[in-house]
């Protein structure tokens, strides 16, 4: 394989925003579409299993050796803005906080919300990032991909696909996203959406522990619950395991306060679930996607 985008043994703590992970049999992080394209061609040929991620930040890799092939799409960044049809075109690791100000320095509306959220584009339409109501979903137009198993390369139109409450189709078939196709809203006041997109992102930092080794957002919030403050009715805020704590700032945030393993978040999420379900019924759904555990990826 091409060694200016492929490791081997490679450790992955770094590649997660809570900052633990294994060891990758093979990694690799591809900054083109034919790059991305010849790395599953190439698990194909070897029978290696193919395992993508964007920017981790939503993610739990578990400590230990993980086999076959783990690509990360952080360097696939191209992005093409029309400021007056308001279609939008990028790569799958284009970073949500870089479309969100760009979109509002193009006087697009619509995407002001993604400011705070440190996923890539890929893997937010993958897990159906968003907040409150809002989702790319929404202006999505259509999807490029290439299937994992038998190497062709698709577009899928939006109609085609289901998204659901942090779901998607893709969490169910073999289609690996490469890029993406939106449309916003054109013509927008500049100052506004420049003002709306900065008290975004000062709301998230005011009201998360933003500049600490976290996930995001843990759970699921259930129907007609909020998962945080079922979490803090537990009493459950600074609670630890190990080097992982709930915060105190939002109990639907586990931190890593330097030293957490895998194994300390992993019990830390299954105590909070069986708190919930022991006192109020409720099952808690983590967000999390989890790598190397029995827990469904």
């Amino acid at each position: 394989m091409n060694k200016a985008i492929f490791s081997e043994n490679f450790n992955l703590n770094t590649y997660t925003t809570i900052k633990v992970g294994g060891v990758a049999e093979y990694f690799a992080e591809p900054r083109s579409i034919d790059e991305f394209y010849y790395l599953i061609k190439w698990s194909n040929l070897h029978n290696k299993r193919c395992q993508i991620i964007g920017a981790g930040s939503n993610l739990l890799i578990n400590n230990i050796f993980i086999q076959g092939l783990v690509i990360c799409t952080k360097k696939m960044r191209s992005l093409t803005i029309d400021p007056y049809s308001g279609i939008v075109e990028a790569e799958a690791g284009v970073m949500l906080p870089t479309l969100s100000n760009s979109l509002a320095k193009n006087r697009l509306q619509g995407g002001e919300w993604a400011v705070g959220i440190p996923g890539t584009l890929g893997g937010a339409i993958y897990m159906n990032a968003g907040t409150g109501d809002l989702s790319l979903a929404k202006n999505l137009v259509s999807v490029k991909v290439v299937n994992n198993k038998t190497n062709e390369k698709l577009e899928i139109e939006k109609k085609d696909l289901n998204f659901d409450y942090r779901f998607s189709s893709f969490q169910g078939n073999n289609f690996a996203i490469i890029s993406a196709k939106l449309h916003f809203e054109p013509n927008g006041n500049l100052e506004k959406l420049i003002q709306t997109t900065k008290n975004n992102l000062k709301l998230k930092t005011e009201t998360q522990p933003y500049d600490q080794p976290s996930f995001g957002s843990v759970f699921k919030n259930p129907a007609n619950y909020y998962a945080a403050k079922l979490i803090e009715e537990m009493g459950l805020k600074g609670f630890k395991v190990g080097g992982a704590e709930i915060s105190t700032m939002h109990s639907n945030f586990i931190i890593n306060n330097s030293s957490a393993s895998s194994k300390d978040i992993y019990e830390l999420i299954t105590v909070i679930q069986q708190k919930v379900l022991q006192n109020k019924g409720i099952y808690l759904q983590p967000e999390v996607r989890m790598i190397g555990f029995d827990y469904p990826s």
